[in-house]
């Protein structure tokens, strides 16, 4: 159902658990009286399980004009753009965590067919999977880690309205695919360096990377060219490096060493350095280990089906290595057809369907 709705928001993207804070109406009210930007959407938020959301969202929400007028050097600046744009008197404060991932890149059951896995590992949190349709873009869709969206506004984000929080979201993704196959994962490296590119280019920070190229990239290439005009800058300070793979089955890792961005094909990425240069091999140990595992078993048959994709990403999650996060989710990506499915918290028993443009 689309909405005419006036907003003025007040947002915290962080890197922790959501905070819970005592609200009431009232509050709520005020920020309804003073608003000062209207917006049309239709993004109602759907419960699926405990944890795991999903949500709507044809219509404009200006990326364009945000890239257009320089992009952010900081997610502090996004929010500013959000504050002057779409949402009002935005404020913003920064934890920082580490998250794991994993991600392979392989065919399918047949040669037509090109599959896409992903396993986002975290502490317990609300995820978010977001199907858009933007004006002047490809439609795609993508997860959130919605503990990293707070208010400051003394209420709890559960108690904003869901087009308050599916504008925040577009601009945070961790991963996701569009129309013509394009996949994205952003994975950490556990490593003191980030990224701060200074070249005089427009600035772009991670997950507005990631929303960048979901909306205007069709191919890998495409991708790698799109990100050669934008100075990156890693949110939070955190370093990380983006998986990236399209519907011809090529798929390769983005990092940046030093401050410059180096593309290493690779069907596979973790959270340890692939660049061959002085840091290849810079990162957890574990993460080694389910890079090891991920190799053996696309070296046994890189024409995997879903199910098999999904066993994979079932041998790398957090309950095999006895630690205290978990694989939040896990997504196979039909790169061919657009389908994708989502599982929810090591539960492989038991998936969400969705298609990346019928909606």
């Amino acid at each position: 159902m689309k909405r005419k709705i006036s907003i003025l928001l007040s947002l915290f993207f962080t890197m922790s658990a959501i905070i819970a804070c005592s609200g009431n109406q009232q509050n709520i009210e005020k920020y309804a009286m003073n608003t000062t930007n209207t917006m049309k959407t239709n993004s109602e938020i759907k419960l699926l399980e405990n944890g795991l959301y999903t949500t709507q969202f044809e219509g404009e929400y200006y990326f364009d004009k945000y890239m257009e007028q320089g992009g952010a050097c900081s997610d502090r600046e996004v929010i500013q753009f959000l504050k002057d744009n779409v949402l009002s008197n935005a404020d913003i404060e920064f934890q920082s965590n580490i998250f794991g991932c994993s991600t392979i890149s392989t065919l399918g059951g047949t040669k037509e067919n090109k599959l896409f896995g992903r396993n986002f590992d975290w502490n317990h949190c609300n995820a978010l999977i977001v199907q858009s349709k933007p004006p002047n873009g490809y439609a795609s869709i993508s997860t959130v880690n919605m503990d990293f969206i707070q208010t400051s506004a003394g209420f709890s984000l559960d108690l904003l309205p869901d087009n308050m929080k599916t504008i925040a979201a577009l601009y945070a993704p961790l991963d996701g695919m569009n129309e013509k196959g394009l996949c994205v994962a952003v994975n950490m490296i556990s490593d003191n360096a980030t990224i701060e590119q200074n070249s005089n280019k427009p600035d772009i920070t991670t997950t507005t990377a990631i929303r960048l190229l979901l909306d205007k990239a069709a191919t890998v290439d495409e991708a790698i060219t799109l990100l050669q005009q934008y100075d990156m800058h890693a949110s939070m300070g955190m370093m990380v490096h983006f998986a990236i793979s399209d519907a011809s089955g090529k798929s390769v890792a983005v990092e940046y060493i030093n401050h410059e961005m180096v593309v290493t094909e690779t069907p596979i990425l973790t959270n340890f350095y692939v660049s061959k240069c002085e840091k290849y091999g810079t990162g957890s140990k574990q993460s080694h280990e389910r890079y090891d595992i991920l190799t053996e078993a696309y070296s046994n048959n890189n024409y995997m089906t879903v199910e098999q994709i999904k066993n994979v990403l079932d041998s790398v999650s957090k309950d095999n290595f006895n630690e205290y996060e978990s694989t939040e989710w896990s997504i196979v990506f039909n790169q061919t057809s657009g389908e994708v499915i989502y599982y929810h918290r090591e539960n492989y028993q038991n998936g969400y369907s969705f298609h990346v443009k019928e909606w």
